[in-house]
């Protein structure tokens, strides 16, 4: 029997309740494949930085790094500040481990209600294939006052004014600026990526930019995919300006396969993706290092208004636990968890409150074990 070692940050609000139907249907799937897993909890989160003041430590996140693959189940907690438990825990994740994509199934699955209308599971299976590590979240910006730093304000009107050949005075107090940076390197492996995929799938990638516009950092990114492109003469291609894909994604969610975004596009527009898909409570992600660490959650937050109440959708986090024994190379038993997952929906029988039903969290949990196994 295989035997997996898996740390697990169930983390805040509903987390660590959808993550234990999580483990219940993988260890399910162990018991039909053959597989064992040995769940290893770390406890990094918002009571854990409450207690300790520790977000989560370089010693944490060098023993993580032995491990293949990390599930996650939900990060934020309205005691603290927006952004302190999401940087300080699951960006820093996503930076150490250079999980340098996001990959983002779109997927109607069989008896989920669709809002796009006369759109099937036929039209809607496509995914989103994000850059995790660049653009504008690599935390270059900042702000500066009149009173703290004249000298900025002024190269900052000295520029602009350069660029447009105008003379504008500029009067204000306050100016804030971020920087977004791609490389060639960075651009060159999330494109790789994203065309392996395609050749796996039905060969054809779509590329998210807004060359048009943003043309030094994106009409770079554009150049690097027709180098790309060229090596893969079967794949066919196609590019999107990222306002034009939103229009896209609702009336003709059919023409895509592989989708490939930068990162600041992609956290939009997989949104987008969920609804399409019926809903964020059936979105799940993986942060990817295909040669590292990688980690796997569900796209929605904690919802801590919930917390406890046993009553919230686990499938984005059943569905995501099925991504992450696929990275495994458990791919048959990550399939029938899917295949469970489906059946589930279409019985109709246990569902929680968000489709329609009154069943709990942990039912599901149950239900989609018990198909698994053939019970």
């Amino acid at each position: 029997m295989a035997q997996y070692k898996v740390p697990v940050l169930p983390g805040d609000g509903i987390g660590p309740e959808i993550i234990a139907e999580g483990k219940k249907v993988i260890d399910a799937a162990g018991e039909k494949f053959g597989f064992d897993v040995d769940w290893i909890e770390f406890p990094h989160g918002a009571d854990h930085y409450l207690e300790t003041g520790e977000l989560i430590s370089e010693d944490s996140l060098k023993e993580l790094s032995a491990y293949e693959a990390i599930y996650l189940g939900s990060i934020g907690d309205d005691r603290i500040a927006p952004g302190v438990l999401e940087k300080g825990i699951l960006l820093a994740a996503r930076f150490y481990f250079d999980q340098y994509i996001n990959l983002r199934p779109i997927k109607l699955l069989e008896g989920v209600w669709c809002p796009l209308k006369d759109k099937t599971p036929a039209d809607i299976d496509f995914v989103v294939v994000r850059e995790n590590t660049e653009d504008f979240y690599i935390g270059i910006g900042g702000r500066a006052h009149s009173g703290m730093s004249k000298d900025l304000l002024e190269v900052n009107r000295t520029l602009y004014n350069a660029k447009f050949g105008l003379d504008i005075e500029t009067d204000s107090e306050e100016i804030a600026y971020q920087i977004g940076m791609i490389s060639k390197e960075g651009t060159q492996r999330v494109m790789e990526y994203s065309f392996d995929l395609a050749e796996k799938r039905n060969k054809h990638v779509s590329s998210v930019d807004k060359a048009n516009v943003l043309s030094d950092i994106y009409g770079f990114w554009r150049e690097e995919f027709n180098a790309i492109a060229e090596k893969h003469p079967d794949v066919k291609t196609d590019f999107n300006f990222v306002d034009a894909i939103t229009m896209w994604f609702v009336k003709n969610p059919e023409w895509f396969d592989v989708v490939v975004t930068p990162n600041m596009f992609g956290d939009i527009i997989t949104d987008l993706g969920a609804m399409v898909q019926g809903g964020l409570g059936l979105a799940p992600g993986g942060n990817i290092n295909p040669n590292g660490t990688s980690m796997f959650e569900p796209i929605h937050g904690s919802a801590p208004k919930y917390k406890g109440q046993n009553k919230v959708n686990p499938i984005a986090t059943i569905w995501a636990g099925a991504m992450l024994i696929e990275q495994l190379g458990e791919k048959e038993a990550a399939d029938s968890i899917v295949s469970a997952i489906e059946q589930n929906i279409k019985e109709a029988k246990v569902q929680t409150y968000d489709m329609g039903g009154s069943n709990t969290t942990s039912d599901v949990g149950d239900d989609i074990a018990r198909i698994l196994l053939g019970q």
